[in-house]
């Protein structure tokens, strides 16, 4: 199988050590490069500069789109700067290639539609890099708040932050894309994940209203705080849900309260434990995943991609709800720069989707 990376940066070399580990010798992997970069980014994002990424992962490399597509790749991984993402999806899926593409979508819904129409018209596969789906806590909680054990549900508070200068310790944080907007930076999409999770748990929402903004020192030019209130529906009830993100905090935190009139449930993230309470406030459950491989959650993505593929299946997170994590994260960056409430038409069509 021959499958084409479009750019090699840390998320990319990532996807390639996991296709080596998932497949072997038996993929062939090229690669469209722009920047050429031939340092490896080591599994704790390191820069190995006494080794080229194309040599140890044995991939061959090209200097335009048009001459790796020639090679007729069956795969295409679509890893570059987020603003860039559809352009390159969007030929890959002309050239009838199945497409993985990493979060967000892109920085604006320019073209999307038309990838869209592309990868149904071609009846291609095509899955959005959302690995926390995979997330043994997430889908603990998402099966305790389908359960109905809390009761009907009263709030949601889901937090996630962490400093941004510590992300990639192999480049400059003012270089990454999450800096630069021209990119598709700033931390409503660059942390788009939590956008996703809640959506898979609680539905699109309704309307929303964010405040943030560059609150900081850090020399970037995109919102490094920002601070979302969504209305969702569930049960036909107005179902408030609070999201809070930042490029500061340390240590970092990552979490999800889900609060109901017969308990609430506690997932956090960065300790790796979910916990239930009952109705009169005392632990009824708890789970703990110590020594956890964050890795696996990118195993077990690409795996899942894989065998979509093989079986024409769709994936747990396809373009749809892909587009659904990236109209929620631009109505909020639109609420921030408006200074108020913004509206989601279709969401009711889509209320509930998940818990149905």
């Amino acid at each position: 199988m021959k499958i084409l990376m479009v750019g090699l940066g840390g998320i990319g070399q990532r996807h390639v050590r996991n296709l080596r580990a998932l497949l072997g010798e038996s993929a062939e992997i090229l690669a469209y490069r722009v920047r050429r970069l031939s340092q490896l980014v080591t599994p704790t994002l390191q820069a190995d500069r006494t080794r080229d990424v194309e040599q140890e992962y044995g991939i061959r490399a090209f200097n335009s789109l048009e001459a790796a597509l020639a090679e007729s790749p069956a795969i295409a991984f679509i890893t570059n700067p987020s603003s860039l993402h559809i352009p390159a999806a969007l030929t890959c899926a002309r050239a009838g290639c199945d497409l993985f593409l990493e979060k967000p979508l892109s920085n604006s819904l320019e073209g999307i539609a038309e990838l869209m129409e592309e990868v149904s018209r071609r009846r291609l596969v095509a899955m959005v890099g959302y690995q926390l789906r995979f997330h043994p806590a997430l889908r603990a909680l998402s099966e305790i708040v389908k359960s109905g054990v809390l009761g009907r549900l009263l709030a949601v508070r889901a937090t996630v932050g962490e400093y941004l200068p510590g992300w990639h310790p192999y480049e400059d944080y003012r270089h990454m894309y999450a800096s630069r907007s021209a990119l598709g930076g700033g931390v409503v999409l660059s942390q788009i994940h939590e956008f996703d999770y809640l959506y898979s748990l609680f539905g699109p929402p309704r309307r929303l209203f964010s405040l943030g903004g560059h609150h900081s020192g850090l020399e970037i030019d995109v919102e490094d705080v920002a601070s979302t209130l969504m209305e969702c529906q569930v049960d036909g009830r107005c179902l408030p849900v609070h999201l809070q993100q930042d490029y500061l905090q340390r240590p970092a935190s990552r979490g999800c309260e889900v609060i109901g009139d017969a308990g609430k449930c506690i997932m956090d993230l960065a300790s790796l434990t979910l916990v239930r309470y009952g109705p009169d406030g005392t632990p009824a459950d708890s789970q703990r995943w110590d020594g956890f491989d964050r890795n696996q959650l990118f195993l077990d993505q690409t795996g899942h991609f894989l065998e979509c593929v093989e079986t024409r299946r769709k994936p747990v997170v396809d373009l749809a709800d892909g587009v659904w994590s990236l109209r929620t994260a631009l109505a909020a960056k639109e609420s921030i720069e408006r200074r108020g409430t913004v509206e989601l038409e279709d969401a009711d069509v889509y209320a509930n989707v998940v818990a149905q």
